[in-house]
């Protein structure tokens, strides 16, 4: 941050968290209300998933950024949404109600991401309001206010009313400038670029587009940038207010175009290819495979990226699935590279139906510890995702052992034989197989006997060819692809 003396404040990044019910919404819509920016007569306001609001601070006019998640769904869902893009938190607790399972859920987060924040009290123009209540629930969550031995600050606010909003944005500042003194930023404009994708979309009329907080650097427009989903160049930038602007720097966000495919909300952008993937990468901490699946179920819900067949299954499956299922992103076709690094940066699982996994997908899946899981019978799929719910953990992670390609089909006893190179991995004896067409799953079977010439053998390698025998017998036809997996 710069010093009062400097003519530039970097915006602080807020993120708001609490119940649904306690009202997030209502205050973000106070807080823009007293915003002394103005703001053209018939402009159009953009939802592009952050607001900026300016204010008056120690007779300095300051900008904060505030990231929009009216609901707690929205920032369980990219776990990296707020925790990573943001610079402070607020805890949105109703003075009335207190606090709810989705406030528990909002305070694992927020301890889990380290983050400074504030607890506000809503809803105090009410008579039926007890803050006193609320205040010791927060201490048997082990959150220590300030004057009750604690330092995290809590202010009581009514958006009705419009009572402390203006105290509320002071204290936002005065928070960052305490965490400042701390921890002094090294974020510089002239810096190397590295901003958060927050929210992102396909329009109907300009294509993909992305909201963007920069961390890091500058990002103007025509410039060359890369995210885990490619490069691309910067078409345009534009604010909350509608405007069109030529670039935006730390803190502040905006809405850009020129992406080639809809990026993953919670990658990064940035001018360095290698950066951006590795960046990305990094969001979230390695993990054992049991807390990996614990962070994909926060609370009651799990978190999943859902990849079918047709566009059919895919709808079928949604249909089916427990509403308790979040599903963050859904597609037909194959797991990619960019679905790893999506669901290790968003805590979510990845769930395929009928599919094609290529080797080194899977690979990197076990090397990022994301937990991936391909099935062929949609009921199985349903009753292990219930499961999961009820509190049981998935079954395994589908681990390709190799690839094989059909070259003959002959007759052997009573059944036919598959003549097979291996491309990739090792094939052995007692594999469960995968037959593919394409990207058409024809079946599921298992290698029962294994044989170079008239040997038995128990496993081959990456270039050579044997003969395999499968139970139970499948359609296959020259040309498919055997996977080994388990």
């Amino acid at each position: 941050m710069a010093t009062e003396n400097s003519t530039t404040f970097y915006p602080p990044v807020v993120a708001v968290l609490g119940h649904v019910d306690h009202g997030k919404t209502t205050l973000l819509d106070a807080i823009r209300q007293s915003s002394i920016a103005e703001r053209e007569h018939g402009g159009i306001t953009q939802k592009i998933g952050a607001s900026s609001v300016e204010i008056l601070h120690d007779e300095v006019k300051r900008q904060i950024t505030f990231i929009d998640t009216p609901g707690h769904e929205a920032f369980t869902k990219m776990r990296s949404r707020g925790a990573q893009a943001a610079d402070i938190c607020l805890l949105i607790i109703s003075s009335i109600d207190g606090i709810m399972p989705q406030t528990r859920e909002s305070i694992q987060l927020l301890k889990t991401s380290g983050l400074p924040f504030i607890v506000v009290l809503t809803m105090s123009d009410l008579p039926t309001k007890n803050p006193t209540k609320v205040k010791q629930q927060l201490l048997s969550e082990n959150i220590l206010l300030e004057g009750m031995g604690g330092d995290v600050p809590v202010i009581e606010v009514s958006a009705k009313t419009q009572t402390n909003i203006k105290e509320l944005l002071d204290l936002i500042l005065l928070v960052q400038q305490m965490s400042e003194n701390d921890h002094p930023t090294t974020a510089k404009p002239d810096a190397d670029l590295r901003a958060i994708i927050i929210e992102s979309k396909l329009d109907s009329k300009s294509g993909p587009r992305a909201t963007v907080i920069i961390k890091d650097g500058t990002l103007r427009v025509r410039d060359d940038v890369f995210s885990e989903n490619g490069s691309f160049r910067v078409r345009s930038l534009v604010t909350d207010d509608g405007k069109q602007v030529s670039e935006v720097t730390i803190g502040q966000a905006a809405e850009v175009s020129g992406f080639s495919t809809v990026p993953s909300v919670g990658s990064i952008i940035s001018k360095n290819v290698h950066e951006a993937i590795q960046d990305a990468q990094k969001i979230q901490a390695s993990l054992t495979l049991e807390e990996a699946f614990a962070a994909r179920k926060v609370g009651d819900e799990l978190t999943m990226i859902l990849v079918a067949d047709t566009e059919g299954s895919l709808e079928a499956i949604i249909q089916a699935l427990p509403k308790k299922a979040n599903i963050i992103t859904q597609k037909t076709g194959e797991i990619a590279e960019a679905d790893v690094l999506m669901a290790k940066s968003t805590g979510a699982l990845i769930i395929g139906f009928g599919i094609k996994i290529r080797p080194e997908v899977a690979k990197f899946a076990r090397t990022e510890k994301v937990l991936m899981k391909n099935y062929t019978i949609i009921y199985e799929l349903l009753d292990e995702i219930s499961e999961v719910l009820e509190g049981k953990a998935l079954a395994m992670i589908e681990q390709i052992y190799g690839t094989a390609r059909v070259l003959a089909k002959f007759p052997f006893e009573k059944t036919f034989a598959l003549g097979i190179q291996v491309l990739d991995g090792r094939i052995a004896r007692g594999d469960k197989a995968r037959i593919m067409r394409g990207d058409e799953v024809i079946g599921e079977t298992q290698i029962n006997s294994l044989r170079v010439g008239k040997n038995p053998i128990s496993k081959i390698e990456k270039g050579n060819e044997a003969g395999i025998i499968i139970s139970p017998l499948l359609d296959f036809q020259v040309g498919d692809v055997v996977i080994s997996h388990e």
